[in-house]
C-alpha cells in the first residue's frame, strides 16, 4: 500500500469573536498550508471540508467556501467530526488511486453558534433532548460514571486543566494560556457537578488546513524533513443513545487504538509525544486508559506516564490541549498538526526532545461515540 504524507500545515491563532468570515479564515490556512508545502493550488487534486450544517448555520457548508479552499474545478466533499476524520477521508481518496494530493480544510466559530442548543438536538428527540441534555450535562454523566469506575477525584481531573493550561503558554496559536492551581479549578462556577467551569474547553473560533500527498507526490514536492507519515489510523464507533452503553467503557477507543497501532506496527513505548482529546478535563485520563497507556483509572501508572506534568515519559498535550482552544470542527485537526510540528521540530518553546513518533486522538458524537486515532511519524 502507498504511504501518505502530511507536507504542509497552517493554522490561525484560536480565539473567541473573530471578526473574520468563515470564507477568510478558510483562505488564510490554506494559503499557509500550500505556502507551508512548497506548492501552489494547482498542484491540489481535491479538496475534503471539515464542517457542519448545524454549527456553521447554513446547508451545504463545503460549498460556501469551497471557492476560499480552491476547490473551484475539483472535488469537495464535507466531513463532520473534530478533523481527524477530514484527514481520515482524506487518505482514503489519495489510497483510492483516483488523487495524488488532497487538502484537507477545516473552519469553527463556536461563538457565533449556539453550543448548548446544537449539541441538546443531538440526542434522540422523543426521551433525552426533551431532558435538556447537551455536551456539558452529559460529560458530567460520563464523568460522574468514571469517577465510580477509577476512584478518580475532581481535584485529580483539576490537574489536567492545570497542566494544559501551564502547556498553552507555550503555545502562541492557544486561546487560554494561563498559570492556575487546582485550587483555582475547583472554585471555578459550578456548571454540572462535578464539572467546572475551568474543567471545560473554552467556546472557540478558528479554522486549520493540512496537505495530504501520496508517496509519489511527496517526494517530488517536499524535503525529507517536511515530510511526516501517516502510519497508521484506527476509527470505530459506540452506541448512538447513552443509555447502550457504560459511558466509563472505553471499547469504541480500544478497537480504534488497536487498529492504529497494529497498522503502524508500533508499541506504546514507540509513542513519543500524544494529542489526546480533552474537551473536558476528566477525558484526558479516561481516554489515556483506553489508548493503554494506563490502567486502574487514576492509579499511579498515570503520573508515572506524565500526565499530569511534562516530566513523565509520555508528554501528553504540550500544545494546551482543546482544554485551551476546542474550535470543535477544527480541534482534531489542530491536534494532528501539533504532531507533524512536534515531528519537524518546529513547535518552539513547547518541543519535546525525542519526537519521531506522535499520536493524535479526535472524538465525535457525545461522550466520544467515535474515535479516531492517528499514529505519524518521520
Amino acid at each position: 500500500m502507498e504511504r501518505v504524507a502530511v507536507i504542509g500545515v497552517g493554522q490561525t491563532k484560536y480565539s473567541a469573536g473573530m471578526r473574520e468570515t468563515f470564507h477568510e479564515l478558510v483562505f488564510d490556512v490554506a494559503t499557509k498550508a500550500l505556502k507551508d508545502a512548497g506548492i501552489t493550488i494547482k498542484d491540489i487534486d481535491n479538496v475534503v471540508s471539515v464542517s457542519s450544517d448545524f454549527w456553521d448555520g447554513r446547508t451545504i457548508s463545503s460549498m460556501a467556501i469551497s471557492d476560499a479552499s480552491g476547490a473551484f474545478g475539483k472535488d469537495i466533499s464535507t466531513v463532520e467530526g473534530d478533523g481527524t476524520f477530514g484527514v481520515l477521508y482524506g487518505m482514503m481518496r489519495i489510497l483510492s488511486g483516483s488523487f495524488g494530493t488532497t487538502m484537507v480544510v477545516a473552519h469553527h466559530k463556536g461563538t457565533e453558534s449556539n453550543m448548548n442548543g446544537i449539541t441538546n438536538t443531538s440526542f434522540d428527540p422523543l426521551v433525552e433532548r426533551k431532558l435538556g441534555l447537551d455536551a456539558v450535562s452529559s460529560a458530567a454523566l460520563q464523568a460522574r460514571r468514571y469517577m465510580t469506575t477509577s476512584g478518580g477525584s475532581e481535584e485529580q481531573f483539576a490537574m489536567v486543566s492545570v497542566k494544559n493550561h501551564g502547556n498553552a503558554m507555550n503555545n502562541p496559536f492557544a486561546m487560554l494560556p494561563m498559570e492556575i492551581t487546582v485550587e483555582d479549578v475547583m472554585a471555578s462556577r459550578m456548571l454540572a457537578t462535578p464539572i467546572k467551569k475551568l474543567d471545560c474547553s473554552p467556546v472557540t473560533d478558528g479554522a486549520a488546513a493540512v496537505v495530504l500527498a501520496a508517496e509519489r507526490n511527496a517526494k517530488k514536492f517536499t524535503t525529507n524533513k517536511k515530510r511526516v507519515w501517516l502510519n497508521g489510523v484506527g476509527h470505530c464507533s459506540d452506541a448512538y443513545r447513552l443509555g447502550d452503553r457504560d459511558l466509563a467503557d472505553t471499547r469504541a477507543l480500544k478497537q480504534a487504538a488497536k487498529m492504529a497501532y497494529d497498522m503502524a506496527g508500533v508499541t506504546l513505548d514507540d509513542i513519543d509525544v500524544a494529542e489526546v482529546y480533552d474537551a473536558f478535563s476528566y477525558m484526558e485520563p479516561m481516554w489515556l486508559e483506553g489508548l493503554g497507556f494506563c490502567e486502574d483509572g487514576m492509579g499511579p501508572e498515570m503520573t508515572e506516564r506524565g500526565t499530569f506534568n511534562m516530566d513523565g515519559a509520555l508528554p501528553v498535550n504540550p500544545s494546551g490541549g482543546r482544554l485551551s482552544a476546542n474550535p470543535v470542527q477544527v480541534a482534531g485537526l489542530a491536534a494532528l498538526i501539533e504532531c507533524v510540528l512536534q515531528i519537524r521540530g518546529e513547535a518552539g518553546k513547547r518541543q519535546v526532545k525525542k519526537a519521531e513518533k506522535a499520536l493524535a486522538h479526535g472524538i465525535n458524537g457525545m461522550c466520544g461515540q467515535s474515535h479516531c486515532v492517528w499514529i505519524l511519524g518521520k
